[in-house]
């Protein structure tokens, strides 16, 4: 069985969960060296970016954090903006998979708030 989660707020909900993530100045720093205006994928340390129709959650709101900490003067490529918005919804993966074992293990068949924050809780154990 799948479940697919709704992604329409995922603006405020990246907005209300991003803390101190911003992505740093010092992609615009690279560009800058390298006499660009445009932030790239690989100023960002990403190598490989997939096609954006593979990505679940829209571009828009993870280039409006791309820019939070970026001079209004740089560009953000496209390519820069899907690999971001690829780490983000990997990371993202990565924490609900991790609250649907606390979920089972548990014996419930419903991921709660409190299993989420038990694998932010439990995480530092593991790295």
């Amino acid at each position: 069985m799948t479940v697919a989660l709704p992604f329409a707020p995922v603006d405020d909900i990246i907005r209300r969960n991003v803390g101190d993530l911003r992505v740093s100045t010092e992609a615009a720093d690279r560009a800058t060296d390298d006499g660009r205006k445009t932030l790239m994928a690989s100023d960002f340390g990403v190598e490989s970016v997939p096609d954006k129709d593979e990505l679940v959650l829209p571009i828009a709101p993870v280039d409006r954090i791309a820019r939070l900490d970026i001079d209004d003067r740089y560009r953000v490529a496209m390519d820069a903006r899907v690999a971001l918005a690829t780490v983000l919804e990997a990371y993202a993966d990565n924490v609900a998979a991790a609250a649907a074992a606390l979920a089972r293990h548990a014996d419930r068949r419903t991921v709660k708030a409190e299993d989420v924050e038990a694998y932010f809780h439990l995480q530092q154990y593991f790295e």
